[in-house]
């Protein structure tokens, strides 16, 4: 015969959450911010470092988008699919070609500011940062030491 479940005690049924108090919410909220800054530049970073192989031009990549175009109306299935990825990275990298990218200083500049108190409250050591591609002057400037 199986044993009857354990009945909770009125006390721990009957007990609410407690309430976040504004200090904990206004925490939260710095967090949350730090975390967007330190995710997009980093993500920047990674979209700008130069790839390896022959530079492409902004007149290549455009040659190469006007062939896609014109091929997508008439292909089906997956080569349509394939088709249209190729347009959209395409169109993203002229963007970054033609300077409409992102605005790496002042992402930068948000990261500096942002970067220390983060690194601190996460463990983030000198050595992660450099291996994640942030250059040594900037962790400089955010006061992030080596050791």
């Amino acid at each position: 015969m199986p044993a009857a479940p354990a009945k909770k005690s009125s006390a721990t049924a009957s007990r609410k959450p407690a309430a976040m108090t504004d200090a904990h919410k206004k925490a939260l909220a710095v967090g949350r911010e730090q975390g967007r800054v330190i995710r997009s530049y980093l993500e920047a970073l990674e979209s700008s470092r130069p790839k390896r192989g022959r530079k492409r031009t902004a007149d290549s990549v455009q040659r190469r988008l006007d062939s896609v175009r014109k091929d997508l109306p008439g292909s089906a299935g997956l080569t349509r699919v394939h088709l249209i990825q190729e347009r959209m990275d395409l169109e993203a990298e002229l963007a970054n070609l033609s300077g409409q990218g992102v605005d790496i200083s002042a992402l930068e500049t948000a990261f500096v500011k942002v970067a220390a108190d983060y690194g601190d409250r996460k463990g983030i050591s000198y050595t992660a940062w450099r291996e994640a591609g942030v250059d040594a002057a900037v962790l400089k400037k955010a006061g992030i030491k080596r050791g």
